[in-house]
C-alpha cells in the first residue's frame, strides 16, 4: 500500500467541505461522505459483519480537526461524533473511491428505507 502525504487540509467557511491536497491530487470531501465514512468502531463495528449504516447526516459539519501523530486526523463533527482516525491513506482511499463509495451509500439507504435528512424534531 502507498503512503499518502497531504500537502494541505482546508475546511470550508461552512464547514462542511475538507479539502484534501496531495501532491498529485486534490480531494474536495463533503462533511456529511467524511461523516458516514467514519473509520471509528462506532461505524464499522469491531469486526466483520458489524458496520452500521449512518443516516441522517445531510447537514452536518466538521468543527474541528485535530492531528494525531504525523499519520492523521481526528475530525470532530457538530452531531458530537469524534472517535474516527482518518488516516492520510485513508483520506486518499475516500478521495480516490468517492463516486463508488457514494453511490454504494445511497443505494444502502434507500434499500434499509433511511433518509440522508436529519429525523424531524417533535
Amino acid at each position: 500500500m502507498a503512503n499518502h502525504w497531504p500537502e494541505e487540509l482546508r475546511l470550508s467557511r461552512d464547514k462542511t467541505m475538507l479539502t484534501v491536497t496531495f501532491p498529485d491530487i486534490v480531494f474536495q470531501l463533503p462533511a456529511e461522505y467524511l461523516r458516514v465514512s467514519s473509520p471509528s468502531a462506532e461505524v464499522r463495528g469491531h469486526g466483520p459483519g458489524q458496520a452500521i449504516t449512518v443516516s441522517g447526516k445531510r447537514n452536518v459539519a466538521i468543527l474541528a480537526i485535530e492531528p494525531v501523530g504525523r499519520y492523521a486526523v481526528k475530525l470532530i463533527f457538530d452531531d458530537l461524533h469524534a472517535s474516527g482516525i482518518y488516516t492520510w491513506n485513508y483520506l486518499h482511499e475516500l478521495g480516490q473511491d468517492q463516486k463508488t463509495r457514494w453511490e454504494s451509500y445511497i443505494a444502502e439507504i434507500t434499500n434499509k428505507n433511511l433518509s440522508r435528512d436529519p429525523p424531524a424534531c417533535g
